[in-house]
């Protein structure tokens, strides 16, 4: 067998190296591209998240975005809808099966999506995941959550809202725990929640109830945690209800004007939810 000449020797030398120092390259930043991107599909990369679900965005920007859920009532729905256009605001509405489906608020459904605001799931039937006094205490199993889910998404299919328009999730009774928010998960759609801290979500209280908050304990509840908070409303989903029980006549949803003008003079951006949700997304949250 004829000998190999010293120059191509060296060539060849050079170009296994060269395959080496490129498969060493391939590994370090395509793992790293890897990690990047799965950081970047973990919302709680960025954002505040409790038990698996985001619940406040970018505390260091100056906006926020509002929250509305519905299940049987939606009195305020005429209210909102005006004071939102008026503004100019764009808000998030999550509803359940029982109020897509309801014929008495098919309106207001074709109204809010013209409008552009974001239509989201609730549940279908409203149903309590876990148990209050102990959260871990699972009280439906994931098919039973499926199944459900799946109705709630059927009739918002209705309205022309697909899964991949609507994929973020905000549990009924704001209630849930981590396995929730891993069943939200593989159901493809991200759980959020309202941020804590106001009792902005108390505003369904009826006289009779022992948590019972007026209006204007409500509406200086915000005020108070602006105040308070070193980030103020900086990030926050700020939660109302579309709709109360007849008994609550003192309706919270009647300030919602007032406020947005206040906190505007405070140099609050209201965006929308998606928009909210995006904004912080383009660096990785520190600790």
């Amino acid at each position: 067998m004829p000998e190999i000449p010293e120059s191509n020797k060296n060539r060849l030398k050079r170009a296994v190296l060269w395959i080496v120092i490129i498969l060493l390259l391939w590994l370090v930043f395509g793992c790293a591209s890897k990690e990047s991107e799965k950081a970047s599909q973990d919302p709680c990369a960025f954002f505040e998240c409790q038990h698996g679900a985001v619940v406040r965005a970018d505390t260091a920007e100056k906006s926020l975005t509002l929250v509305f859920t519905g299940d049987e009532f939606a009195d305020g729905a005429t209210h909102v809808i005006d004071v939102l256009a008026k503004q100019q605001v764009k808000a998030g509405f999550f509803f359940t099966g029982n109020f897509y489906g309801n014929p008495a608020f098919e309106k207001i459904i074709h109204q809010l999506k013209q409008n552009g605001h974001y239509l989201g799931a609730h549940s279908d039937k409203h149903l309590l995941y876990c148990s209050w006094e102990n959260r871990d205490s699972l009280l439906v199993t994931k098919r039973e959550f499926t199944q459900d889910l799946e109705a709630n998404y059927l009739k918002m299919g209705r309205f022309g809202i697909r899964k991949s328009d609507a994929s973020y999730f905000l549990p009924p009774y704001e209630w849930y725990n981590e396995s929730i928010s891993t069943w939200t998960r593989d159901f493809g759609l991200q759980l959020i929640n309202f941020t804590s801290g106001t009792r902005s979500n108390a505003d369904y209280t009826t006289p009779d109830m022992p948590n019972y908050r007026s209006s204007e304990v409500i509406y200086n509840s915000i005020l108070e945690y602006e105040q308070t908070d070193p980030a103020g409303l900086n990030g926050f989903l700020l939660l109302v209800h579309i709709g109360t029980a007849p008994e609550r006549t003192d309706k919270f949803y009647m300030r919602l004007e007032e406020l947005i003008v206040e906190l505007r003079a405070k140099e609050y951006e209201f965006k929308s939810l998606v928009d909210l949700l995006i904004a912080g997304t383009s660096g990785v949250k520190e600790e």
